[in-house]
């Protein structure tokens, strides 16, 4: 006779998941905080040209983008199929440059103000005139940390 029985029939006790719940709130309210919304809706079409000398931008809450290309199909017939300039969700002239920046600054920290870009995404069949334009205006802004967008080159 043995010292120590077999116990048959007994499994090992049920895993707990009650504290499941909580687990994956706390995991949703992670990735609720830690998302960035795109906060732009794109209204022209850019087809960025290639380079091979890319950096990347860090702080994106510290970025202008000004969109330059042709409007969206269905955006054409109320703004033509010439090229446009699109300061966050709306259509822009050159005058409404400097209005667009100040409203950037007075969201941020002082301590920030002089840390901010201007990324200038821009279709790469866009004449240079108004690339030069633009770029005067964000001059007289008192914008000069400029940034274009690219796409790397494939070899």
């Amino acid at each position: 006779m043995s010292k120590f029985e077999r116990k048959s029939g007994k499994n090992s006790p049920a895993i707990s998941t009650a504290s499941l719940p909580d687990i994956i709130f706390m995991l949703l309210f992670f990735f609720m905080t830690v998302t960035v919304m795109r906060t732009a809706e794109v209204k022209v079409a850019i087809q960025t040209p290639n380079a091979t000398e890319l950096t990347k931008l860090e702080q994106k809450s510290l970025v202008n983008f000004i969109y330059v290309g042709r409007p969206y199909e269905r955006y054409q017939s109320e703004f033509g199929t010439a090229p446009r300039m699109q300061l966050g969700e709306k259509f822009a002239d050159l005058g409404d440059i400097s209005f667009f920046l100040e409203e950037h600054r007075l969201k941020l920290p002082e301590n920030q103000k002089d840390k901010i870009i201007t990324s200038m995404k821009i279709d790469s069949d866009i004449t240079m005139g108004i690339v030069s334009d633009i770029k005067d205006e964000l001059r007289k802004a008192g914008q000069l940390k400029v940034n274009y967008s690219a796409k790397r080159r494939v070899d």
